[in-house]
């Protein structure tokens, strides 16, 4: 009498690949780094104590959404006629609407203004 022995099932081949990949991950988060760390001796300035205001030369644009420059009201038009198409800053007010920023940047735009930076507050942390 023959015995046929039980057909094997072929087991699958993801294993390999699992391991290739589990690898690759590997090598890219010990080979991958964003940026360079910092020097253990470096001392980083202390900002907390500093006032915060605007810098002289940008418009500043108020909760309520009027501009001003050096204090004084002044519309983005007239910004632009008289102190030129430059880079120009503006420091927003952290409550004031992104509809009234982009009406701001928009009309400073179509007055020629070539660059428009927004002056933001960074933490380092």
């Amino acid at each position: 009498m023959i015995r046929h022995s039980p057909l094997r099932k072929k087991r699958d081949s993801t294993i390999p690949l699992i391991n290739v990949v589990f690898l690759m991950l590997v090598f890219f988060l010990i080979a991958g780094t964003v940026a360079p760390p910092l020097d253990p001796t470096l001392n980083l300035v202390q900002t907390k104590d500093l006032e915060g205001r605007e810098p002289p030369d940008a418009l500043v644009l108020h909760v309520d959404g009027h501009v001003s420059f050096r204090g004084r009201a002044i519309s983005p038009e007239q910004h632009v006629a008289k102190h030129g198409v430059g880079p120009i800053r503006i420091v927003p007010d952290r409550d004031v609407s992104a509809q009234r920023l982009m009406e701001v940047t928009g009309a400073l735009r179509r007055a020629g203004a070539t660059s428009i930076v927004l002056v933001t507050e960074r933490a380092l942390q």
